[in-house]
């Protein structure tokens, strides 16, 4: 089910740009994340999966255009808002509930869109991680590549259940200089328990690669930034093929002593500690308990099915699901 509040009309020297961004319960965050984007951003979109707390009506005060959705994953739904909210902008940017950006950046932002050249088709930012109230800024989690602004059209969103990127068609990628702020407002209960959830999602998309349970999409020389892909076959070549506990262990020394997170103090231990070890750690559990759910399954069929109970994800339809949009982007 989806429903609309729509916005004021925006000032005409704003650029061409449409925010998108998925809230659930984020209260705490959307007028942070609205209000730090005011002089670069024309249009607000905001795809709601059922908050309770206020957050869609917050933000129609703010003048986002609320739109109401179940969620399924990121992906699915982030996908959904470009294909569904009639974005119009000449560019359609990314954006979380929990981030925001400072003055510096979007005059900056401003300034470079006023003159892009027209073979430019992506823009990529930096992004700071703040944790219990300290930018953690080694360990190797700054600075953060991410593409985040392209033009309206020719990206989309990988369709994968954890560790989704942007990708863009063709042209030309470049860098802004300055970072935007990711940072949390809620407790550990709240980052242990969105964790655990990333982590089952994760296992299933690594389960999903070594079994090739989906034929895979079309390459369309899709390209996200250098810094996505390089981490991405890490992952894949590497990291997923560790005896159980190995890879979180070692990546946590690496990023702990030889990245040189120590010097982030005690935020700084917990988090790395946190999203370095322990959340690393459970992937692997999960997708140790998942692979025993697939022993003895006779085809791929079976293994898709018991792999979907195991997660309480139903992995069938949200193929079908990203398939299908897939298939309007080529005819379109």
């Amino acid at each position: 089910m989806t429903g609309v509040t729509q916005s004021n009309s925006p000032k005409q020297d704003t650029p061409s740009v449409t925010v998108v961004i998925l809230t659930f319960n984020e209260i705490l965050h959307i007028e942070r994340a609205i209000t730090s984007l005011r002089g670069l951003v024309r249009r607000v979109v905001v795809v709601d999966s059922g908050s309770t707390d206020g957050t869609a009506e917050e933000a129609a005060e703010l003048g986002a255009d609320v739109y109401k959705r179940a969620w399924v994953n990121y992906a699915d739904q982030f996908q959904w808002a470009l294909d569904n909210t009639e974005i119009d902008t000449e560019w359609t940017m990314r954006h979380d509930a929990d981030e925001w950006f400072g003055p510096e950046l979007v005059e900056r932002l401003r300034e470079k869109l006023a003159s892009m050249p027209d073979d430019v088709t992506a823009i990529s930012l930096d992004r700071q991680h703040h944790f219990l109230g300290r930018w953690i800024k080694h360990g190797g989690r700054f600075p953060l590549t991410l593409l985040r602004l392209w033009r309206t059209g020719m990206g989309r969103i990988e369709q994968r259940w954890m560790d989704e990127h942007i990708v863009v068609e063709s042209g030309q990628m470049i860098h802004v200089e300055g970072t935007f702020v990711d940072d949390n407002r809620n407790d550990l209960t709240f980052f242990t328990a969105k964790h655990n959830g990333y982590a089952t999602r994760e296992a299933v998309d690594a389960l999903i690669d070594k079994h090739d349970l989906f034929d895979p999409f079309e390459d369309r020389g899709l390209a996200s930034t250098g810094q996505a892909k390089s981490k991405r076959k890490t992952k894949l070549d590497f990291y997923n093929r560790l005896p159980l506990g190995v890879g979180p262990l070692g990546y946590f020394l690496y990023r702990y002593f030889i990245q040189l997170g120590f010097l982030d103090g005690k935020p700084g231990l917990v988090y790395h500690f946190l999203q370095g070890f322990w959340y690393r750690f459970l992937v692997d559990a999960k997708r140790y308990e998942f692979e025993r759910e697939l022993a003895g399954a006779k085809d791929r069929e079976e293994m898709i099915d018991r792999l979907s109970a195991a997660s309480g994800h139903d992995l069938r339809a949200f193929d079908a699901t990203a398939r299908a949009q897939a298939q309007k982007q080529v005819q379109a």
